[in-house]
């Protein structure tokens, strides 16, 4: 690996526990600079990956290099070259704000020379001025939020990974730290984030989808909405949802059927299926409004594409 190649590479990384596989022959390849969103059902291997490339697990198979040092031979490199923050906020809630600073600055040995001006510049972009003496278990879950990932990134690594930063935290303040990010990106950081709001996914410049320990889509959101559904999408107001969903489900020429709040999203292989489905809802006893045609969410393509069996991926 060299300065000019990408940032995070795995060829085939592995990871079993027992006889339980929750990587699988995993393959990616992540350029500087660019956001990765990693989406996935609980349990499909996402923050196991992470800390595989973290260097704090040792593949099964396989290898990894991240910030051109490999993972199971440089685990202590990699540690040295990453910023990592976790879905629990590691911060000491004891602790005063400037205190836990020092204390993730001395962690990550950053000089003495250089610690209180990026001390001040976390302080700044966690919005925190003033308030440096307070005890940080008495700040908001935005502003914790917001320190964490300025105490990840005190010693300035290359890679940044982010394993579910915003679960429980508020929406706007989850915007504001989705402006960090990008922040940090512009500046030739890259970033490996799992998230399971799909809204977030939207920000990133790739998603991948994992599904029980295998990578089973790759690309820009836009990407993915054209790439994998392979049909048209239709929205459907119908009274009896389940056996709607059913009924739907035994149509010729109907791809998928899922359930979206109180309408369902069908999936069709021409668009001319989907004006025939109220009459066939009638037979059954179900009223249902006009299809209405609808653009693909990421939701409507992680739906589909965890429903079906996987196959490899190419480009990761």
């Amino acid at each position: 690996m060299n300065d000019d190649g990408p940032a995070v590479v795995a060829q085939g990384l592995t990871k079993k526990f027992g006889s339980f596989t929750a990587v699988d022959r995993l393959d990616l390849n992540i350029a500087k600079g660019e956001i990765v969103g990693f989406i996935g059902p609980n349990g499909a291997g996402k923050s196991t990956t992470i800390r595989l490339l973290c260097g704090l697990l040792q593949p099964s198979a396989g290898r990894a290099w991240v910030a051109g040092f490999d993972v199971g031979r440089e685990p202590d490199a990699v540690r040295a070259h990453i910023g990592y923050m976790s879905q629990k906020f590691s911060l000491y809630g004891d602790l005063t704000v400037r205190e836990n600073l020092r204390f993730f600055g001395g962690l990550y040995r950053v000089p003495r020379r250089d610690i209180d001006a990026r001390m001040r510049l976390a302080v700044a972009m966690a919005g925190l001025e003033g308030r440096e003496d307070a005890l940080v278990q008495t700040l908001a879950g935005g502003w914790k939020q917001r320190l964490a990932l300025g105490c990840a990134i005190l010693h300035r690594p290359p890679v940044l990974f982010l394993d579910e930063p915003t679960s429980g935290v508020e929406p706007e303040a989850r915007r504001l730290f989705w402006d960090l990010i990008h922040h940090l990106a512009s500046e030739g950081v890259t970033i490996l984030v799992s998230t399971h709001y799909m809204d977030e996914a939207e920000y990133c410049n790739r998603i991948a989808l994992i599904d029980a320990g295998r990578l089973v889509a790759i690309g820009s959101p836009g990407e993915l909405r054209r790439r994998e559904l392979g049909g048209v999408l239709f929205e459907l107001e119908c009274s009896a949802l389940g056996a709607a969903l059913v009924a739907l489900r035994q149509v010729p020429g109907v791809i998928d059927a899922s359930i979206f709040g109180n309408r369902l999203h069908v999936l069709v292989q021409q668009a001319g299926i989907a004006a025939d489905l109220p009459s066939l809802l009638a037979r059954h006893g179900i009223t249902a409004g006009p299809p209405r045609g609808i653009t693909p969410s990421l939701e409507d393509v992680f739906v589909q594409l965890v429903s079906r069996p996987h196959d490899a991926v190419a480009g990761a």
